[in-house]
């Protein structure tokens, strides 16, 4: 019988063991089933087990490895995929009630990929409705409801790739994958303590998955360790000609690797000014770690500019666009969240050269970091303004427009007061220009809920946030911190 704590295993650890025949990929398989079965619902974590499909695979692994046929390192791990990602014969419901039904007769490419490297599809991960395309106001704008975090019931996960998340987090698959249009992995994966990657944007195919905004969207990796994310980029990452968008294999394909000379990390100091002192502590201790392996740290601002702005607009005016039916039906009124069902009509209100003019202004904002990264490989900051936000009721969520970002960038906690817009919010910056970011466990905050720290580094450089995550767990246990029982190892 696995014991629940291997199941919380990297997959690197997982693939010897099961290679040193302590399990097969089929017995792995049952017992992430079994846990699902289990604890899923009570996350709310997924929205379809695909349990003939696991099962299939998994005596398919067992046999290929007993037969000395091994496709690497993926190789019978059992993952899951957010709910926006086609896979054949099951429903992608996108998280939302108009599109509960919907089914697709070919595989996302990311889930091709991944059937190809051998891992196992166990389950399609939970998400907010649209992915947030149109907007939302908190965790209930979701087909499945809002998503429980592991550490702490009353909390939520974050959106939009809010299953993927809790569904590491809590050991019920060995890694999921995300989508990420302007912080959608980022922030799930820093609220449930687990690590989390956006790729530089072309670099991993969207073929076969639902579109929020055409030039920001990408999909990425989650799971235990920051080598975990490497061994999954490996797999996804490279040119497809079936995405129009996607890189010469050139650029997109990716292969893990170690820098050549010591790290250069810039502290960024003017990020999140009212989040409480121990968010940016977490960074502290991290590059203090960093620095006594022979990295060189130093303090540096992110350049002014709406990036925030910016970045919101684009998805706003690229989703109104992607939904073009449903909200020309009207079955957008379909739809959970109040913001969703009214978004559409207000962005239908922009102008073709507000477009164009907010694209001239996005590369006049990209340039501005290139002297950043003339300086450093990467850039350090916390992972989210916050620890993760209470589940309120809905109407609590819904009391003004924005009313669930205001609440994340608190913490949901207290009255609701006017918030100011963070015009330098990492996730907005590096989610418009295309920057990687990784984000790392970096401790448990005074209410035992987790601290995230994140690296970004210049577009296609993927393997430098890579490279400093996987450092900076080699020489610290953050990263090893599990839930308590029952979502994590008793």
């Amino acid at each position: 019988m696995i014991g629940e704590a291997t199941l919380f295993l990297p997959i690197r650890e997982l693939g010897a063991r099961m290679r040193a025949k302590e399990f097969t990929p089929l017995e792995l398989t049952q017992a992430y089933l079994e846990r699902s079965r289990r604890l899923g619902p009570e996350l709310n974590a997924y929205v379809t087990l695909t349990t003939e499909r696991a099962l299939r695979q998994a005596q398919q692994a067992t046999e290929e490895l007993a037969a000395g046929h091994d496709r690497g390192p993926l190789h019978g791990i059992p993952y899951a995929a957010k709910d926006l990602l086609a896979v054949a014969g099951y429903p992608t419901t996108w998280g939302a009630k108009p599109y509960a039904d919907q089914r697709f007769d070919y595989d996302a490419t990311v889930i091709t990929r991944l059937d190809q490297a051998g891992a196992i599809l166990i389950g399609k991960a939970a998400m907010i409705e649209l992915a947030g395309g149109l907007g939302y106001s908190g965790p209930y704008a979701s087909l499945t409801g809002p998503c429980h975090n592991p550490w702490n019931t009353k909390y939520w996960t974050c959106g939009s790739s809010s299953g993927s998340g809790a569904i590491v987090s809590a050991g019920l698959a060995a890694f999921a994958l995300g989508s990420d249009t302007r912080g959608s992995i980022i922030c799930p994966s820093t609220w449930c303590g687990i690590n989390g990657m956006r790729p530089s944007f072309g670099r991993v195919s969207r073929h076969g998955v639902m579109t929020i905004a055409w030039t920001m969207d990408k999909i990425g990796p989650m799971g235990h360790s920051a080598d975990c994310l490497g061994l999954i980029l490996a797999v996804i990452a490279g040119h497809d000609p079936q995405d129009w968008d996607s890189l010469p294999q050139a650029q997109a394909g990716f292969t893990p690797a170690a820098p050549r000379r010591a790290l250069r990390v810039g502290r960024v100091t003017n990020v999140y000014p009212e989040a409480r002192p121990e968010l940016h502590q977490a960074v502290d201790r991290a590059l203090a770690v960093l620095r006594a392996q022979g990295a060189e740290v130093e303090d540096v601002e992110f350049p002014q500019g709406p990036y925030e702005e910016a970045s919101l607009l684009v998805i706003r005016i690229e989703a109104e666009s992607a939904y073009q039916e449903l909200i020309a039906t009207g079955r957008c009124a379909l739809l959970e969240d109040p913001l969703g069902q009214i978004n559409g009509y207000a962005s239908s209100q922009f102008l073709a050269t507000d477009y164009i003019q907010l694209q001239r202004l996005r590369l006049e904002l990209a340039r501005r970091y290139e002297p950043l990264f003339e300086r450093f490989d990467v850039l350090a900051a916390p992972g989210q303004s916050s620890t993760a936000s209470l589940i309120r009721p809905p109407e609590a969520e819904r009391r003004g427009p924005e009313a669930g970002r205001m609440a994340r960038g608190r913490g949901g906690r207290g009255p609701r007061r006017p918030a100011r817009l963070d015009s330098l919010q990492p996730d907005g910056i590096s989610s418009l220009c295309g920057f990687p970011a990784v984000t790392v466990p970096g401790g448990l905050a005074v209410n035992r809920l987790p601290i995230g720290v994140q690296f970004i580094a210049r577009a296609l450089n993927d393997e430098l946030p890579l490279a400093a995550a996987r450092l900076l767990q080699a020489h610290s246990d953050w990263h090893q911190n599990h839930p308590p029982a029952p979502y994590g190892p008793a």
